[in-house]
C-alpha cells in the first residue's frame, strides 16, 4: 500500500458483498417514527404526518408520532427531561422516520429544529439515528418551496441517516385538506404516497444491513477495530512464519 502513504491498511475493509445479502431478515413491521414542526391547533405540518401514517400503515407500517408539545429548547434542561426521554426512546425504536416541517422565513421552524437537535449523534455506544432511512416533506402557506426539505436534507445527512430521493412539498396547505382534517385528492397527495412507499422499500432494503453499510474506515480507525479479514490474514501468517 506505499501508493497511499496516508492509508493505514489495516483498516481497510474489503468490500463484502456476502454481507449485503443477508440470510434471515426482520419479520416484524418496519418501525417509522414521524415528526412535525408546529404547535398551532390545526397544524398543516401534523394533518400531513398523519396522512402519512395512515399511508405508512397500509403498507404494513407500525407508526409513532411524537408530539413535541412540552419539549424544552435544547440546552434549556438536561436530556432526563421526560419529553427528551420520549423522543430519544422512539427513535431509537425507529428503523425509518419522516420529518415534515411548515415552512417559516425561508427554513424549518424552531420546534422542528428542536426534535432533531434533541437527538444527538451518539449517546455512549448508540447512534440513534446512523443508518435509519428518512423521508422529508414540507408544508408552505403560499406557492410551492424546497426550502424546509433542503434544510432537512441536510440535516439527516448530519445524522448520517439515509435520505431517499423523492421528497414531498405541500403548497397553499390550507387548500388541501377537509373539514375532517382529512388531505384532499390531488398531486399532492399523490405525491405523498409515492414518498410513503420509496420510504418502506428503502427501509425494508437497508435495515437488516444497517450497520455494514455505516461502518466507516475513520471510525475503525479510531477505535483501533481491524476488519476480520485482516486480523484473520495476520494471524495466518503468523503460523506460516513461526518455526518449526
Amino acid at each position: 500500500m506505499s501508493e497511499f502513504p496516508a492509508l493505514d491498511a489495516k483498516f481497510l475493509a474489503k468490500i463484502d458483498s456476502g454481507r449485503l445479502e443477508v440470510d434471515a431478515r426482520a419479520g416484524h413491521p418496519p418501525r417509522i417514527l414521524l415528526l412535525y414542526g408546529s404547535l398551532r391547533e390545526r397544524s398543516f405540518s401534523r394533518l400531513l404526518v398523519e396522512e402519512a401514517a395512515r399511508i405508512l400503515q397500509a403498507l404494513g407500517c407500525e407508526t409513532r408520532i411524537f408530539d413535541p408539545r412540552d419539549l424544552p429548547l435544547p440546552d434549556a434542561t438536561g436530556p432526563d427531561h421526560p419529553k427528551v426521554q420520549e423522543l430519544r426512546a422512539l427513535s431509537q425504536w425507529s428503523e425509518g422516520q419522516v420529518w415534515c416541517s411548515p415552512e417559516r422565513h425561508g427554513a424549518i421552524t424552531g420546534i422542528m429544529k428542536a426534535q432533531i437537535d434533541w437527538i444527538p449523534l451518539e449517546i455512549g455506544s448508540v447512534r440513534p439515528t446512523q443508518g435509519k432511512t428518512l423521508a422529508v416533506m414540507q408544508v408552505s402557506g403560499g406557492s410551492q418551496s424546497f426550502n424546509a426539505v433542503n434544510t432537512l436534507r441536510l440535516l439527516g445527512r448530519w445524522m448520517r441517516m439515509i435520505t431517499i430521493p423523492n421528497q414531498s412539498s405541500v403548497a397553499m396547505a390550507f387548500r388541501e385538506f377537509d373539514d375532517n382534517d382529512r388531505m384532499l385528492p390531488s398531486s399532492y397527495y399523490d405525491r405523498v404516497v409515492d414518498v410513503m412507499e420509496e420510504l418502506v422499500k428503502f427501509t425494508l432494503l437497508t435495515r437488516d444491513r444497517a450497520d455494514y453499510l455505516v461502518d466507516r474506515y475513520s471510525e475503525r480507525k479510531a477505535q483501533g477495530r481491524i476488519p476480520e479479514h485482516v486480523a484473520l490474514a495476520a494471524e495466518a501468517m503468523k503460523h506460516e512464519t513461526a518455526p518449526a
